[in-house]
């Protein structure tokens, strides 16, 4: 697990902002604004990158680094400079811009509850820092668009195993497995848990691991691994691929519309890539029960945050 002291020396790479820079980034642990995340173009607490200068800037991309795998990093900034082709395919307007994020700090760094979030259109990383113990829930990435392409090659796909492996997975699956893995002929226009403080278990739950056969079951392991290595590896944790499900909705066929999910205990991964032709994706990892830090925070405060 990540130490403290690296969290604590992690705050330090941003001490380049400006007093009132840092002021806009800070808020209290318990403002309720730390629950409140979003993946599309809106107002949001903190500080933009926009306005801060190369060093600060360069120090929000540290601490960030710190919750991710270094290939989870680079997914990120690549979700990030595709604001700039979004831009360019809609001519400017709506005025994206890939520095177009914000960090915000909850509490103090280095106090025994405290917090920050990494956030724009298309990336919310939470973290919650209590006792030395990290958890990073919801993390949220999204490509639009999901892929640029010259010819059948593809430029940029940031997030390419997430589409392939599950593909791979329904494929190996028998006919029977297969039938109840698809819980729905049409995908949902998005991920169903949206931007909710607390989410639970999804029904219907679709195929579990445990009655796939070893081929299939570890596809579904590695299709998990996708996302939870998205996490810095001392914050991932291990989740059995036979206490796992599986549920795909939509058509089978390639360039459809479609949606999946993975689910098992303290755990919910979706998936959706449905808008623009099926050519803007949507993944989330949550964490039932621990999103916003609520199974690392002490009882009295995940009852006044309402995550009980």
């Amino acid at each position: 697990m990540l130490g403290a002291c690296a969290w604590r020396r992690s705050r330090h790479s941003s001490s380049a902002a400006s007093p009132t820079q840092r002021q806009a980034a800070a808020y209290p642990f318990h403002d309720p604004r730390r629950l409140r995340w979003t993946y599309v173009p809106t107002p949001r607490p903190g500080v933009s990158l926009l306005g801060l200068d190369r060093q600060s800037r360069k120090g929000a991309h540290r601490l960030l680094a710190t919750a991710l795998s270094r290939h989870a990093f680079a997914q990120v900034v690549t979700i990030m400079a595709l604001e700039e082709v979004l831009d360019l395919d809609e001519g400017g307007a709506r005025g994206r811009h890939s520095d177009d994020y914000h960090l915000a700090v909850f509490g103090t760094p280095g106090d025994e509850e405290w917090g920050w979030r990494f956030e724009g259109h298309h990336v919310s990383v939470t973290a919650t820092v209590s006792g030395g113990r990290v958890e990073v829930a919801p993390l949220f990435l999204g490509a639009h668009p999901a892929g640029v392409w010259y010819g059948s090659a593809a430029v940029v796909r940031p997030l390419p195993l997430e589409e392939e492996l599950a593909r791979a997975l329904l494929a190996e699956l028998s006919p029977a497995l297969r039938g109840r893995a698809i819980v729905a002929d049409e995908a949902p226009p998005d991920i169903l848990t949206g931007t909710s403080e607390v989410t639970s278990a999804l029904e219907p739950l679709g195929v579990r691991g445990a009655s796939m056969g070893s081929a299939e079951r570890d596809l579904l392991a590695g299709l998990t691994a996708v996302y939870v290595d998205r996490l810095a590896p001392e914050l991932r944790g291990s989740h059995d691929a036979a206490g796992l499900s599986f549920a795909w909705a939509g058509p089978v066929t390639p360039g459809a519309g479609h949606y999946y999910r993975i689910q098992g205990q303290g755990l919910l991964i979706e998936y959706d890539n449905t808008a623009d032709a099926a050519d803007h994706a949507h993944t989330v990892i949550r964490r039932p029960g621990a999103d916003f830090g609520a199974a690392i925070l002490p009882a009295h405060l995940t009852g006044e945050l309402g995550l009980s």
